[in-house]
């Protein structure tokens, strides 16, 4: 027996009982089920199953089954718990989670309007819908308008206002049901109808001049003001398209609200109003810019200076030198610097690392030294012959270890 598909009749129906016609065990040990009708819409469409209870036990798929024509409900239960539940020949209640429902619904009666107004305004023929978790995307491809060769960021954002002044015209959703492919095609669609028969047209406006016309199998709301917000996020070049990033809904709202605290906090940040917090970002990035030089330059007469100091204490016999501010990258470059003027061996030790860097001139092979020495302390490392490293977890293994490095090259 058809699942009777209540849905279709009325969109906004929470609940309803139905008679059980056919039950499964899955491959996970769920239950397979099919109703003599339903209020759960299934997958299709680009719009995700509904969700909610049947016979007290989760829905957590709803799907089109081709071979039985029908519409299958799995619930999170194994068929003796339903057998349990659902007295034979009696009616079990379905009940929608009603949240998740409008929420598909606010998205995709949003798609609909946002890829009409790309149709309406540009000649845009939306080739591919995604409605995801954390965004919904739409894939605009130019071709009703030639003079229109790509989609621009003011062009998106004025689609997206159009879409908007639908919504705020509470312009009613109209949703039609035909026959055959002949009876649908008299209303102005924005694509060809690819089926032939049982077409559902979902319009949003007045025929005579609507936000958006086309066939669609979903679930909408019975007027564009419940949508409530349509946002655009990005626009992107994709295989010849233009992917359209957006939210609607309630999702749009809340993005919009979390994104708004982030610039808030940005601008008290910056001690800066909303709307001047770019132009005191760009002045912070140029301040920035500028510190960023500065130690640029003094770092690299730091570094010649320790370089020559170095030099100048290895000739007294003075060969381990102990950094707090230089950073384990500065180490590294200064031992490459300074290798050339180590006859013997020098230390660069990192305190608040337990770093120590082994340098030479290629006579004593550092590398080898660390490889062979460092884990005797519980140590780490590695490197070439001029210069290497050891870690340690503590600072007395780092003196132990040089001590150890020193009585051996003795």
């Amino acid at each position: 027996m058809k699942t009777k598909r209540l849905f279709k009749e009325d969109v906004y129906m929470r609940e309803a009982e139905a008679l059980i016609t056919s039950a499964a065990e899955t491959e996970d040990g769920r239950t397979a089920v099919t109703f003599d009708r339903t209020v759960f819409f299934p997958t299709g469409g680009g719009q995700s199953c509904d969700r909610g209870t049947a016979a007290g036990f989760n829905v957590v798929d709803v799907y089109e089954d081709e071979k039985l024509d029908d519409i299958v409900h799995i619930l999170d239960c194994t068929p003796a718990e339903l057998e349990a539940a659902a007295a034979s020949g009696e009616p079990v209640k379905l009940v929608l989670d009603w949240d998740h429902r409008f929420d598909n619904m606010q998205r995709h009666c949003g798609e609909h309007i946002l890829s009409g107004m790309f149709f309406r305004e540009y000649g845009g023929v939306n080739r591919g819908f995604h409605m995801g978790e954390q965004y919904m995307t739409i894939d605009i491809s130019l071709e009703a308008m030639p003079q229109f060769t790509s989609i621009t960021w003011e062009m998106a954002k004025h689609a997206e206002e159009c879409a908007n002044e639908a919504i705020w015209q509470n312009q009613p959703v109209i949703t039609r049901h035909f026959d055959t492919k002949k009876e649908a095609e008299n209303l102005p669609l924005r694509k060809a109808l690819a089926l032939e028969k049982d077409i559902t047209i979902v319009c949003v406006g007045d025929t005579e001049n609507p936000a958006d016309c086309v066939a669609c199998c979903g679930t909408h709301p019975s007027a564009a003001g419940q949508v409530g917000l349509i946002k655009i996020f990005k626009v992107e070049s994709n295989k010849g398209m233009f992917r359209i990033y957006f939210e609607a809904g309630k999702r749009a709202f809340l993005r919009y609200q979390n994104e708004l605290d982030t610039l808030t906090a940005l601008a008290g940040s910056l001690s800066a109003g909303t709307d001047d917090v770019l132009s005191k970002y760009h002045a912070q990035v140029e301040k920035n810019k500028e510190a960023r030089n500065q130690l640029h330059f003094l770092k690299k007469e730091v570094m010649a200076r320790e370089t020559s100091d170095i030099a100048e204490a290895l000739k007294k016999g003075e060969n381990i030198r102990r950094y707090h501010i230089l950073s384990l990258d500065d180490l590294n470059t200064l031992a490459r610097e300074l290798s050339p003027n180590v006859d013997k061996i020098a230390f660069l030790v990192h305190e608040p690392s337990f770093t120590v860097f082994l340098v030479s001139d290629g006579s004593v092979d550092c590398g080898r030294l660390v490889k062979e020495n460092a884990s005797i302390y519980g140590g780490k490392g590695g490197g070439s012959k001029t210069s290497a490293r050891a870690i340690f977890t503590k600072k007395e293994y780092v003196d132990t270890f040089i001590d150890l490095i020193e009585k051996h090259l003795r």
